[in-house]
Formats: C-alpha cells, structure tokens, sequence
C-alpha cells in the first residue's frame, strides 16, 4: 500500500465526524465531501495497477480529489457548519495527500 493511500485512509477517518456534523446544515456537501475522499483512495488504489499515462491521470484525479475535500471544509466553515479550529487536522492530511499524489502523478 502506497503512503498516501494509508493517508487518504486516515484522512477519511479524520472526517467521518466533521461530516456526521455537516449533515445537519448542509447535506448536500456532506455528502460531496464523503464522495471526494473516497474518491481519492480509489484513485490511488486504481493507479497502483496502472501504468504510464493511466497511471498519471488516476493519481491526478485523486491529487485533485484531495483538494476538492480542503475547499469543501472551508466552504462548510464559511456557512458555519463546522467551527474553523475543528478543521486543522483534516486540512493537514488532505494537503498531505494532495502533495503526495500530485508527486505520484509526475
């Protein structure tokens, strides 16, 4: 198993109870945000099969997966369904794994 994939597990861990707390105020992000991080881990899981470009494109799809779950935190934040202080490590594992699968899809 790759890093980042252990991490996007982590990652996902790490946002099962913002999401729990999301869903009251807004459903439809929650739900956005649980789709995007399961979608970085089954980017990784498929580019670990792949090679050449397919590989590249399925570790860039993640990589922007990842980013996808960090503006989604800020945007529930800025609705106020989650408290800015409640988001610090989320923010860390998803730039974590962005980071290291943007590196993969180089």
């Amino acid at each position: 198993m790759l890093v980042a994939q252990s991490l996007s597990l982590d990652l996902i861990r790490c946002l099962r109870p913002l999401v729990a707390r999301m869903r009251v105020t807004c459903p439809d992000l929650a739900a956005q945000v649980v789709r995007a991080a399961t979608s970085v881990g089954l980017n990784l899981g498929e580019g670990v099969h792949r090679a050449g470009a397919d590989k590249r494109r399925a570790y860039r799809i993640a990589a922007a997966e990842a980013q996808e779950v960090k503006a989604a935190l800020e945007i529930a934040a800025a609705w106020g369904a989650l408290a800015d202080a409640d988001l610090a490590d989320a923010r860390a594992l998803a730039d974590r794994v962005g980071r290291l699968t943007f590196g993969l899809a180089r």
